[in-house]
């Protein structure tokens, strides 16, 4: 008997949007077409419910990867029960806002009904991009999280160099470094929380963030052979992709591999089977599972086939 062929919902910000040189969805997409089962949309705001049964727009897609234009084809939507689906992938970028909350309500009650669905939503919701980093504070910069300005300044006292970032933000976005001379930080504070209305992280800046800010991919509880050192652009701070850093795929460190194994028992017990952790200088920062990138650059540059590995071994479980 031949694999069976399964329905899989991709649960997503606008496909027409993405960039499919380097979108991650895009390559999990072509890995299961290219496995031989059936791949269909499912746009951000398309769910709901009747009656309490959870339904959502769906639409059947072909994923092209020869050509920049046309690269995705998509059959006229309909409005369907999420049960007609085997497996639903969360892959809705963050902010985690209510719109993402209610989704994952949605989603999590088909998951009750026998729908794989990847991330487990209850653990998303749980399991903040930041905070949860803290449960492994061992593996971590040192970090102090408060909304209070006079922590974080205390904090920026003892530490001298240190980074501030939102507790909501992806790409990059709302992280400021404040250096040892304290220039700034108090308009920074201002900014991340106003009259002290907001948590912010605080976090030792490592120098090695010049060799890359490290995305370690962790599938099934277990990293991927190769990670993707995104290096900082010319005068910045952030080695994000998003924030212009260059992405240079390198074999995993043994220091790497460790916290990753570390953090993949209990990312496989809450049902988190595709994880991206932030990594500089052998400190865990972060650890990302709504909508895990840099798929398409380790595959680019180093021959590796993540998509079709993950999906092997879900099925094959």
């Amino acid at each position: 008997m031949g694999t069976p062929v399964l329905k899989i919902g991709f649960w997503m910000d606008p496909i027409e949007s993405i960039q499919p040189f380097k979108d991650t969805s895009f390559a999990l997409m072509l890995a299961a077409q290219e496995l031989g089962h059936k791949i269909l949309y499912l746009p951000k705001n398309g769910m709901s419910l009747h009656q309490g049964e959870a339904k959502a727009i769906m639409q059947a897609v072909k994923v092209n990867d020869d050509v920049n234009t046309d690269f995705v084809q998509l059959s006229n939507s309909v409005e369907a029960p999420l049960t007609d689906l085997d497996v639903v992938m969360i892959r809705v970028d963050p902010p985690f806002d209510n719109e993402y909350l209610y989704g994952t309500h949605i989603l999590g009650r088909v998951q009750k009904q026998g729908v794989r669905v990847i991330n487990d939503p209850q653990a998303i919701r749980d399991c903040n991009e930041k905070l949860f980093a803290t449960e492994f504070s061992a593996l971590m910069p040192k970090t102090v999280v408060s909304a209070k300005h006079d922590a974080i300044r205390a904090f920026q006292k003892r530490q001298g160099d240190i980074i501030l970032k939102p507790l909501d933000g992806m790409g990059g976005a709302g992280i400021f470094r404040i250096t040892a001379d304290g220039l700034n930080l108090g308009a920074t504070l201002e900014t991340l929380s106003p009259n002290e209305s907001q948590l912010v992280m605080a976090q030792e800046y490592r120098s090695e963030i010049v060799d890359g800010d490290r995305r370690v991919l962790v599938l099934h509880g277990k990293p991927v052979s190769h990670v993707l050192a995104r290096i900082p652009s010319q005068g910045e701070t952030r080695g994000n992709l998003a924030a212009g850093g260059r992405g240079v795929a390198e074999p995993i460190s043994e220091r790497e591999r460790k916290i990753a194994e570390i953090v993949g028992a209990t990312l496989r017990q809450r049902g988190l089977l595709f994880v991206g952790l932030d990594v500089i200088g052998g400190h865990l920062t972060e650890i990302n599972v709504t909508s895990p990138t840099c798929v398409r650059e380790i595959d680019a540059q180093t021959g590796t086939t993540i998509g079709k590995d993950f999906f092997r071994t879900l099925f094959n479980q």
